[in-house]
């Protein structure tokens, strides 16, 4: 880079180009929102047959393509903003040398030398010539020294400061060379595959892409304020209500996954934010998925009898090294299980009133989504449900069909009011029924979070009379759903529903900080939760298992929410099937809570109503 093209450059051309690719970005995310909210949901309210799911199916393409256009746009304005940052920050330094070294009586030449004029030290006969100097960059303690001696032994009193001016020309190129030899191929890298199909490698170049501009952009995004440090909902809602629509965009390109996960921001940006996470994520699993296929070892070997030492002829058996293989495979494939679920949702809703929004994602591990079935922003009623052991991402979509069936059922009887039914899988639940499920660390380990949460639709609801919120605990999410109101004295929760529950972690519906009378519970009669006693305190002591199993309202996580002694409103569900009559199942009434009855129920209390 040199002084004349730093002097010369304009980083309003690539801010231009930047609002351009936004502009862009934002057309892509407007025409995707129209085939998905209005083209597509009406279709299939409307239509069907084979036509009308392969329409679906290139539609669901089509705003496949207009994300992945949504998000490279924003990816590469920001780094175009980022570039011009960088840019113009070292023309200031450099037009602040030159406006310096002017007012103090040299001049700047077209190559960033400088020229001093004629001067006299005190003491001296005569004036000594004037004279040229060029710079060099990044000076260190023992050049400045050196420097310093210099000016001190010139005869021309000028020379010391047209050389400090030089530096600072020079610091100035040198700053502007080192941004563009780090934007360059940085920008240059942003470029799309020429063809119409945006494959799942598409997708793991714009988590590339976007590692890549993060990393150069972070003086641009510094210069943006950042989230606040304690992810308080109110805080972080005061923080995006006093960005620019360039820096939330810019947030969101960079940063999907953390802005997706901060509560008390507009449950369209989560969403926007969070499919954008699982975009790149789905993408990735098929991606590895593949390449395991690939390694698949020979299935088959000869069986060997144990008894005779011999091969027993036409017999094969799986070899060691396949079972291990396909051991991985179905871990993998059950990997992608969750995120296929979701997705499905985005292309089977019907109307804007069931759109399902994605206010939480994190592929990793087990997994954990957070699903709305409607908007809790422009909702009347809002419903969070917290499932229980066993859950993960992996089976998400089940939990997500629970959401759907009681937001039909809110609607359904107070059709006058919007109802948002959440499913919460924020965290780590247990995943045995009588080792981990015995334990409350994970329930010790939600309730922040969960509380974080309720706060945050609090904040983004946009009614001016409040929202009627509901927290739901079926099977250990009750105690999760207990700790979380007992510790936050304050909750926005008006009503809670305990489902199947082992305890709730508390003794009494009042120490929920709510209402008794707006505190339910039901478990059916042949739920197997029934059994699950507490743990013995002495494990030497006869009276202490007699306690155990005969104190009725104790149960595993303190008193039974459906006895009278707790004190909140029981109401009534069929028995239930029995264990192992259908199917071999072990616990079949224990998931029947979202069946015709007890979901008439829970539909009149999420909607304030009672069972």
């Amino acid at each position: 880079m040199d002084y004349a093209t730093l002097k010369a450059f304009k980083p309003a051309e690539f801010e231009g180009a930047a609002d351009g690719y936004r502009a862009l970005g934002n057309a892509a995310q407007a025409a995707k929102q129209h085939i998905e909210n209005t083209v597509a949901t009406g279709m299939r309210k409307s239509l069907a047959g084979e036509a009308m799911e392969a329409s679906q199916k290139q539609l669901q393409a089509l705003a496949k393509n207009f994300h992945y256009a949504v998000t490279e746009c924003h990816v590469i304005s920001t780094a175009l903003n980022g570039f011009a940052h960088d840019m113009a920050a070292a023309q200031r330094k450099l037009q602040a040398a030159i406006d310096d070294a002017t007012a103090d009586g040299c001049t700047v030449n077209g190559d960033g030398s400088v020229a001093f004029p004629a001067g006299r030290k005190p003491g001296a006969d005569k004036d000594a010539e004037g004279g040229t100097v060029t710079g060099s960059a990044g000076g260190n303690e023992t050049s400045d020294a050196l420097e310093r001696q210099a000016a001190n032994i010139h005869p021309n009193p000028n020379y010391g400061k047209a050389m400090a001016y030089a530096d600072r020309i020079a610091d100035a190129l040198k700053e502007a060379t080192d941004a563009d030899a780090k934007w360059e191929p940085k920008i240059r890298a942003l470029k799309a595959d020429d063809d119409l199909t945006v494959s799942d490698r598409d997708w793991t170049d714009v988590t590339s892409d976007t590692a890549g501009v993060r990393g150069a952009a972070d003086a641009y995004l510094d210069a943006i304020k950042p989230p606040p440090k304690n992810n308080w909902p109110y805080d972080n809602a005061d923080w995006w209500n006093g960005l620019t629509d360039e820096q939330r965009e810019a947030y969101i390109s960079m940063h999907p996954a953390s802005i997706g996960a901060l509560d008390g921001l507009p449950s369209n940006v989560r969403d926007e934010a969070n499919r954008t996470v699982l975009a790149e994520q789905r993408a990735a699993k098929q991606l590895e998925y593949d390449a395991w296929l690939k390694k698949e070892p020979e299935h088959y070997r000869p069986y060997i009898s144990p008894v005779t030492g011999r091969e027993v002829k036409g017999a094969m058996v799986p070899t060691d090294e396949w079972k291990e293989w396909e051991e991985k495979r179905k871990q993998l494939e059950n990997g992608y299980k969750g995120m296929d679920a979701i997705q499905s949702r985005f292309d089977s809703f019907t109307s804007e009133t069931n759109r399902p929004y994605l206010l939480g994602f994190d592929g990793k591990d087990m997994g954990r989504a957070i699903v709305s079935i409607g908007n809790p922003d422009t909702a009347d009623n809002v419903v969070t449900y917290v499932p229980g052991t066993f859950a993960k991402l992996e089976s998400i979509g089940g939990d997500i069909d629970r959401a759907v069936v009681l937001q039909a059922e809110a609607e359904r009887q107070d059709g006058a009011h919007r109802t948002a039914s959440i499913v919460w899988l924020g965290y780590d639940a247990p995943q045995g029924i009588m080792t981990d499920a015995t334990e409350t660390k994970w329930a010790d380990d939600a309730k922040e979070p969960l509380g974080d949460f309720i706060q945050g639709i609090d904040v983004a609801n946009h009614r001016e009379n409040g929202v009627n919120q509901t927290l739901m605990g079926h099977s250990y999410g009750s105690l999760v759903v207990g700790e979380t109101m007992e510790m936050h004295i304050d909750l926005p929760v008006d009503n809670a529903i305990m489902l199947g529950s082992p305890g709730v972690g508390v003794d009494h519906a009042k120490d929920l900080n709510i209402p008794p009378d707006r505190v339910f519970a039901a478990t059916a009669q042949n739920d197997l939760i029934n059994l699950a006693p507490p743990m013995a305190k002495d494990l030497l002591s006869p009276k202490a298992y007699w306690d155990t199993f005969f104190d009725g309202d104790a149960i595993v996580h303190g008193t039974d929410p459906t006895s009278e002694d707790f004190g909140g409103q029981v109401f009534e569900v069929p028995n239930g099937k029995l264990p192992l009559v259908h199917d071999w199942e072990m616990m079949p009434a224990h998931s029947q809570y979202w069946e015709e009855k007890p979901l008439g129920s829970l539909g009149k209390i999420v909607t304030g109503g009672r069972p």
